[in-house]
């Protein structure tokens, strides 16, 4: 019934396993780290700038955009001014003004408040709108008014990305737009 030789040849591996489970053999080590190191070495080898770190490069792009328009001197120092006032946490209850917001790329049509941000709005709709940082700071939730300068339409609590002719082309950052009339958004474009 029971093959003499498989048994046999079954228990020697078994035993040979355990053996070798058991004796001790050379021991591995791991490297030591460098990585510190050697990105210290690569630092050395730029030259310093007067350029302010991009904020928000590695979640969702944007990068190039921030170095664009993200403090510049001279510019942009401007524009910064004109929302500087800005809270939408002042807007009092009975203030709080709602205008119809056609989504485009969504298909629906809603009420935002104009004290709460067009990412929130389409959030609270179950919308999985993208964004990023949800500071101004990048082109992650970028969107587009349909119906001209943006300007006209939303006001931005913290702009830091979009420059002057990227808001009169209609542009805007969604997660710190607040809208000002009614108009079309299309969700999803960057300039």
């Amino acid at each position: 019934m029971v093959d003499a030789l498989g048994l046999g040849l079954g228990l020697t591996m078994l035993l040979l396993v355990v053996a070798l489970h058991y004796s001790k053999g050379t021991e591995w080590r791991t490297p030591d780290d460098i990585s510190q190191e050697v990105l210290e070495r690569r630092a050395s080898t730029v030259p310093e700038t007067d350029f302010p770190e991009p904020m928000n490069r590695s979640i969702g792009g944007g990068g190039g955009a921030v170095a664009v328009g993200g403090g510049a001197e001279g510019e942009l120092e401007g524009d910064e001014d004109e929302d500087e006032g800005f809270d939408p946490a002042a807007i009092s209850d009975d203030e709080v003004e709602y205008y119809e917001i056609e989504y485009v790329n969504e298909g629906e049509t809603i009420e935002v408040a104009n004290n709460e941000t067009l990412l929130e709005a389409g959030e609270e709709e179950g919308w999985d709108l993208p964004y990023a940082c949800r500071q101004g700071q990048c082109l992650s939730c970028g969107g587009k008014v349909a119906d001209g300068d943006a300007h006209e339409y939303v006001q931005h609590s913290n702009n830091e990305t979009l420059g002057e002719d990227e808001v009169e082309k209609g542009y805007v950052l969604t997660c710190t737009a607040y809208p000002t009339a009614e108009f079309s958004l299309e969700t999803n474009e960057t300039p």
